[in-house]
């Protein structure tokens, strides 16, 4: 079978086309013959070498999120058989409950070898089926940035109900998916971006109001002038450390910031937090259980994630040139088969 791997990670040009044997399922496991994968920015960090504090092992297979289809089941599974269309779950050991560090050790295209590779050989509990509506180009968009926005927002102690107002950052991956998420829940949507290409296109999406930061530099004024001075229910904050400020400013007394994204850099300021009392939440992707319960909304509305972009197999370095460029708008994939 064929694989990329990452030597020594010291750039896009460091993945590397590898050939090895397929692997076979073993007790309790299931082999999957891959057939999409997807791109987030953790992934760009990682090929650049800047992912935690002590890199990742020497030829990592990168990648945290594919789909594909089960061909071969060993002993005792009984979640999965041959011919399921399945998706990996971003963290394989976090299948509910509170997340708990040690399942960071089970991150796939981190800690552990990802799904940029013809086949894949799972834990039977580290999968989940796909929406049947969904191609696998699309189903493999789901495990980090999809399950991520429904943790945000829906995953917390008040989750999201119709009305709320909604601020989200960027058009990445994550805020894309949130802005549909808000939207299927009846919940009003702002959203941010330097292009007002972008900022059309969210529209379209079903973006409620939108704000160009660079025409509005103190865009959390906007934000407060677009909800009559008071604010937003929710954000989810994408930028980090140094967006966070502006984001509190924008959020309700009493609201709540989903913090995810590392963009950014800076110090936080907790008095910020504490003089609006609004709920500081950070956010690691999310559970097998969050990613089921994502599903069946997914499923029940008929959503689509958007692709912006599938390469093929052979040209996977350009897929992540293109992420590098940030101008996409919704998810890169590279179609395996």
């Amino acid at each position: 079978m064929r694989y990329y791997a990452l030597p020594k990670a010291e750039g896009i040009d460091d993945l590397t086309l590898t050939e090895g044997d397929k692997p076979r399922p073993k007790r309790g496991q299931v082999l999957v013959k891959m057939k999409a994968a997807s791109l987030n920015y953790r992934d760009y960090m990682v090929v650049m070498g800047k992912y935690g504090r002590g890199g990742v092992d020497p030829n990592l297979i990168p990648l945290s999120d594919g789909a594909g289809e089960v061909v071969e089941v060993g002993e005792d599974v009984t979640r999965l058989k041959a011919g399921d269309r399945v998706a990996g779950i971003f963290m394989q050991s976090w299948l509910g409950g509170e997340v708990e560090a040690s399942h960071a050790a089970s991150a796939m295209g981190g800690a552990i070898n990802g799904v940029l590779t013809e086949y894949r050989v799972f834990d039977q509990d580290g999968l989940v089926p796909l929406p049947e509506h969904l191609s696998f180009e699309e189903g493999a968009s789901l495990p980090c940035a999809a399950v991520t926005a429904w943790n945000a927002l829906y995953a917390g102690k008040t989750p999201l109900k119709s009305g709320d107002n909604v601020l989200l950052l960027g058009t990445g991956g994550v805020s894309v998916f949130a802005l549909q998420f808000a939207r299927a829940a009846g919940a009003r949507v702002i959203q941010t971006s330097s292009s007002d290409d972008k900022l059309e296109r969210v529209k379209a999406l079903g973006a409620n109001d939108t704000v160009n930061y660079k025409q509005y530099p103190d865009w959390e004024q906007e934000v407060k002038r677009l909800t009559d001075g008071r604010g937003v229910d929710y954000v989810v904050e994408v930028g980090g450390a140094g967006t966070l400020p502006r984001s509190i400013a924008s959020t309700r007394t009493g609201g709540a910031v989903s913090l995810i994204g590392v963009l950014t850099g800076g110090e936080i300021d907790p008095t910020l937090v504490m003089r609006s009392s609004v709920t500081l939440r950070g956010i690691y992707v999310g559970s097998r259980e969050m990613f089921e319960t994502m599903n069946r909304a997914i499923d029940f509305h008929g959503i689509k994630p958007v692709i912006d972009k599938v390469f093929a197999f052979e040209d996977a370095k350009e897929a992540y040139r293109h992420l590098e460029s940030q101008r996409h708008l919704g998810k890169v994939v590279i179609r395996i088969d």
